[in-house]
């Protein structure tokens, strides 16, 4: 760490200090330069000359920028002065200053200040080696100095000549002093001896300490280090020299300076391939006029460097020379020539024709072709050709005279010419190839077959290129010697996923049958991107979307299914597959006032792709819909709460609907029960009402069926059968009596009384009545009185016939006319006449 006050700011601050207190302080160190890391003691004196200081001021100390600190010991000197001491354990800054200060107003005041450093003894350099350079003829040295030690340091290359191995010293040379920050030093010529033994060793040296390097012995010629020498092409006439394919001529001379040395050299070569590595060649000699490189690959450009070294005797290699390219003689080409053309007669002398050819290497290394030439001859003028063409295209067009007889082409270099290929023009006859098929293997190839004709040909050629071809100059070609192959399989110049027109024309010997074509696709292609999705109508919950699916071309893949992905604001995904027949869909379930993200993705046997996103926004509730809908609420909640208050109020009346309570005739009285009085009828017979007749509880109507017999009663109550009973009670008096009504008497010592009305409708005029004194009830066969859990239908049935049973002694029972009873007063029977 670096402290953050120069000696220019100390310097500046201790001269700002008041004059009367310049001279007050004084700071003693133990030691200025530690170890990093090492205590330092320092003391701080007060001379008690300062009057502007109270008598024993509080000194305190401070580090840099560290708070300030009291001292160890703070004591009085039998002189009067003031001292205080610290010792810092650890001294952690490589160079820092140390303040004593004393409180000066609402402050401190520095009195003096020290500067500490810290750091490292120099470590012993090391890699020390040296190089004689005969350019300038120095020895220069380098080494590596070590880690840093934060202190300067100084950095001496020492040496003196020594005889026997080293193991003498002998004269001192001065030492060498590098310049600043540099790890290497030279010594000069003047200051060297050749060819003899010196020893060199590099020291650093600081305040901490000092160090040096291993010592090391050598001889300045020994540590020679040459320059490259200098290569050279050589361009050798053929006639001299005969130019074999595949070699190299070069020459090189050694450095000028170095010539008086014995010298090896090494030379590297290394063709502009990629991938290619270096070859090297050993053992050569430091000068040589004329060599020669062979077995070289046909590559176009190699390059060449070269360097030497010191032999026999102990030296350095040099760099390596600046690359030199040269380009090996070729071999002639080695190739077969296919060709194929297209003729059209311009006029009675002149035949125009485009001709194409295509190179095939006979052997691997076949040589490089420069160009093509074309030329013709005829046997009027034997060894004189006419050049046609000469051009480095595989295409040639030219108008062929009519007493051109022999055409040849031929592929040249600077190496030779290839063997001439004879140009035949031959005519359209013989059978056609039957069956032709072209399907896509992938879409970098396309298989095509077919079934030879009649005649088996000598070959195939086969055309092809993006169909339908309107220009020539575009096809592709091939040319298949074998007769017996009916398939092949087209890699070259196809691009994917397009239409292409292949043909097929077999070849015969002098002729050539007719073409066959097809069309097909070089692999089917996916649909690029789905249709747009296009928002139709929106709701609060729904989303109705639409698109246009794109229209099918040639080579395209078909569709399988739609797929609609959407998500909402919360990164919840929901997807939904569809025919591919939809061209819309309606999004339900959707959240008002919410966002959606929609894509539409098509998917086929190729893959998916999928379209540009959507974005919509579903509609937000209306105010009076949602007003409408609260007071839905409001109603329904009302009509439950009025439901639920009518169900607590009527649970009695539930009770005796769904169990009603029938009177029981033994235990009840009908005191306040009285007949009907009707309007038309009123009897008036007060001697008949006797109100201390006990209460009648039940009366009962009986109307026999209709029968030509009258009824009597002396006639057997046996032999008559009466219709089901009728039932009437009229209730008076007090209202407050209606819930003590049904309750059953604790008394069963009450007489009850009954009264039967006995009537014939073929005898109107003659009613009769039963009363009896049981307190019994004289209903037998009728359904009777249901139980008190048990509901009033529980018993009921198809309706019978009643049949009275007659009288006995012991019922007690009166058989008389109706107004002897007091009950039947004000009863009327209606209906006779029916």
């Amino acid at each position: 760490m670096v402290g953050a006050c120069s000696l220019a700011e100390v310097t500046l601050i201790l001269s700002l200090l008041p004059r009367s207190l310049e001279s007050c302080g004084h700071i003693r160190i133990s030691t200025p330069v530690v170890r990093l890391g090492d205590p330092v003691v320092a003391s701080c004196t007060i001379s008690p000359n300062c009057s502007k200081l109270d008598q024993e001021p509080q000194i305190l100390w401070r580090l840099e920028n560290e708070p300030n600190q009291h001292g160890d010991r703070q004591r009085i000197l039998p002189d009067g002065t003031q001292e205080s001491t610290i010792t810092l354990a650890h001294l952690n800054y490589t160079q820092a200053f140390l303040s004593c200060l004393v409180p000066w107003a609402d402050s401190f005041q520095i009195l003096d200040q020290a500067e500490l450093q810290a750091g490292y003894p120099p470590a012993s350099p090391s890699n020390l080696s040296c190089l004689m350079y005969l350019t300038n003829n120095n020895l220069v040295c380098q080494w590596e100095p070590g880690p840093e030690t934060h202190l300067p340091t100084n950095f001496f290359l020492k040496s003196f000549r020594s005889r026997a191995d080293c193991q003498y010293q002998e004269d001192s040379i001065f030492d060498c002093v590098p310049e600043e920050r540099q790890s290497k030093c030279s010594i000069p010529r003047k200051r060297l001896i050749l060819y003899q033994n010196m020893v060199i060793w590099v020291q650093a040296k600081n305040v901490l300490g000092t160090s040096e390097s291993p010592k090391l012995c050598l001889d300045p010629m020994d540590v020679v280090k040459l320059e490259p020498p200098t290569l050279r092409a050589l361009d050798i006439s053929p006639d001299m020299v005969p130019r074999l394919p595949g070699c190299l001529w070069l020459s090189w001379k050694p450095w000028e300076p170095s010539n008086f040395m014995e010298q090896e050299c090494e030379l590297r070569y290394q063709p502009e391939l990629e991938g290619a590595n270096w070859t090297l060649v050993s053992h050569l000699p430091s000068s040589k006029d004329q060599f020669k490189l062979c077995g070289l690959q046909q590559a176009p450009v190699y390059t060449l460097q070269m360097r030497c070294i010191r032999s026999p005797l102990p030296g350095l290699w040099s760099s390596w020379s600046p690359g030199l390219r040269l380009r090996p003689t070729i071999k002639a080409p080695i190739i077969r020539l296919d060709t194929w053309w297209q003729k059209k007669q311009l006029d009675p002398g002149t035949v125009g024709v485009q001709l194409f050819w295509k190179p095939t290497p006979l052997q691997e290394d076949s040589g490089q072709i420069q160009g093509y030439l074309l030329s013709w001859s005829s046997s009027d003028r034997p060894g004189q050709d006419t050049h046609l063409c000469n051009t480095t295209e595989l295409s040639c067009t030219f108008r062929l005279p009519s007493e051109a007889q022999n055409v040849t082409l031929v592929a040249y270099n600077t190496g030779g010419t290839s063997l001439p290929t004879p140009v035949v023009f031959r005519e359209n006859k013989g059978p056609a190839v039957t069956r032709l098929h072209a399907m896509a293997q992938d879409p970098d190839s396309i298989w095509v077959d077919w079934e030879a004709p009649s005649s088996l040909p000598q070959g195939y050629l086969i055309e092809w290129g993006l169909g339908p071809i309107s220009n020539y100059s575009s096809k592709n070609w091939r040319m298949e010697p074998d007769g017996n192959i009916t398939g092949i399989l087209l890699e070259d110049n196809i691009s994917p996923f397009q239409l292409y027109e292949i043909s097929v024309a077999p070849l015969y010997p002098g002729t050539v049958g007719p073409s066959v074509k097809v069309y097909t696709y070089s692999g089917e292609r996916a649909l690029p991107h789905a249709p747009e999705l296009q928002l139709k109508q929106i709701g609060r919950t729904w989303a109705q979307l639409e698109w246009v699916p794109e229209t099918p071309w040639l080579g395209m893949i078909p569709l399988t299914h739609y797929t609609i992905l959407w998500t909402d604001a919360h990164n919840q995904s929901f997807s939904v597959i569809l025919n591919i027949s939809f061209h819309g869909f309606v999004l339900n379930h959707l959240q008002p006032a919410s966002l959606y993200h929609v894509y539409l993705m098509a998917t086929s046997r190729a893959g998916s792709t999928n379209s540009t996103g959507l974005t919509l926004m579903t509609m937000a509730p209306e105010t009076s819909e949602l007003h409408i809908f609260l007071a839905i609420l409001c109603i329904l909640f009302l009509f439950i709460s009025f439901c639920a208050a009518a169900w607590f109020c009527c649970k009695h009346s539930r009770k005796n609907f769904f169990w009603p309570n029938v009177p029981d005739p033994a235990h009840s009285s009908l005191s306040s029960w009285v007949p009907t009085i009707m309007p038309e009828e009123i009897f008036q017979l007060p001697n008949f009402w006797d109100s201390g007749m006990p209460p009648i509880t039940k009366i009962t109507v009986l109307e026999e069926d209709k029968k030509p017999t009258h009824w009597d009663s002396s006639e057997s109550f046996g032999t008559s059968s009466l219709p089901a009973l009728v039932q009437g009670y009229v209730l008076q008096g007090d209202s407050r009596a209606i819930s003590n009504q049904f309750q059953p008497h604790s008394d069963t010592g009450d007489q009850v009384l009954y009264g039967q009305v006995l009537g014939s409708p073929t005898s109107p005029d003659i009613v009769r009545y039963l009363r009896c004194d049981s307190t019994q009830p004289l209903l037998g066969a009728p359904t009777p009185s249901p139980k008190s859990y048990e509901n009033a239908w529980f018993h009921s049935r198809p309706q019978e016939t009643f049949v009275p049973q007659p009288p006995s002694q012991e019922d007690d029972c009166v058989f008389g006319p109706p107004f002897e009873f007091p009950l039947f007063q004000g009863l009327q029977v209606q209906g006779v006449e029916e």
